[in-house]
């Protein structure tokens, strides 16, 4: 396949991405969440870390947009530098996710029966555990830091990428191009990366998207428990427990992180959903219909 063909498949995916409404509102929340966070790599309207107890508990107005808090600093600031953590966060959970997803499905697809039974039982075993409450045992023992957030909620969200990527690899192992390749020399390896990857790239697309959702709601919950990031680390979950003392009082205060982290979870979950139909032609509307039913493409219950 030529680069020219991979860009024209590529435009051609996000204009039916871009065609449904939640894949056109995660598209927007996502690009709004980065955007953001690369504009507060080199700016931000106020130091987020500054203090001036002289400014505490101003209302939205000019130049502080959104308020200040409880000691000063300005809020539109701190919820910008908070969202370089969460796409910290949910760009490197879902690296490792994309990893462990694939390792664990290609071995309980492509190897002898006994290690795909063993890697079944195992992803079995694991999935029983929540990612979130995996996120916070390992934070207990560890320590609260990012990289706990991240590494935790990768190895939990990658072991459900495996549970559902698995039997499709099965599944697409069986196609007549995946045999053609097996008898034209390709090895089961070679096989994984030309022909089975590719199509269930949707899948694990989906799946990945979900997990950057579910790693920003485990970052900003375990920052407000405190097995997140650190005080010093801007943050929207350590803004959020800051704040929620003074609910009674400023509740408009409290509503800013909150908002954002709701935002982009919702964000994130609708650009899941959006893949899902853009990638599955029997979900996509036709001539203004309603949606079809689904048919191959399993309910997963993250």
């Amino acid at each position: 396949m030529t680069s020219r063909t991979r860009t024209r498949r590529l435009l051609s995916g996000l204009r039916r991405l871009w065609g449904g409404a939640a894949g056109r509102i995660g598209l927007v929340v996502a690009a709004a969440v980065v955007l953001t966070a690369g504009v507060a790599l080199v700016w931000t309207p106020f130091d987020p870390a500054q203090v001036e107890l002289d400014q505490r508990w101003l209302a939205p107005g000019w130049p502080h947009i959104l308020g200040t808090d409880g000691t000063g600093r300005d809020l539109l600031s701190l919820i910008m530098a908070g969202a370089i953590t969460t796409v910290k966060v949910a760009a490197g959970s879902a690296a490792i996710a994309a990893v462990v997803g694939i390792a664990l499905a290609a071995l309980g697809a492509l190897t002898a029966r006994w290690m795909r039974e063993s890697i079944a039982v195992v992803i079995d075993i694991l999935i029983a555990f929540p990612v979130l409450l995996i996120a916070m045992m390992i934070a207990a023992v560890w320590g609260g830091s990012l990289g706990v957030v991240i590494w935790s909620v990768g190895i939990g969200f990658g072991v459900n990428i495996a549970r559902v990527t698995r039997p499709e690899l099965r599944r697409v192992l069986h196609s007549d191009f995946v045999l053609a390749g097996t008898a034209a020399g390709l090895t089961a390896w070679q096989n994984l990366w030309r022909h089975l990857l590719p199509n269930v790239a949707s899948v694990f697309i989906v799946q990945l998207s979900w997990a950057m959702a579910v790693a920003v709601l485990a970052e900003a919950g375990l920052s407000y428990l405190g097995l997140g990031a650190p005080v010093t680390e801007p943050s929207w979950g350590v803004l959020l427990r800051d704040l929620q003392q003074y609910l009674t009082v400023h509740p408009l205060a409290v509503l800013w992180p909150g908002l954002a982290i709701t935002v982009t979870v919702l964000g994130l979950n609708l650009l899941g959903d959006g893949v899902r139909e853009a990638s599955d032609p029997t979900l996509a509307p036709r001539d203004g219909s309603a949606r079809r039913a689904r048919t191959h493409i399993p309910e997963v219950v993250s």
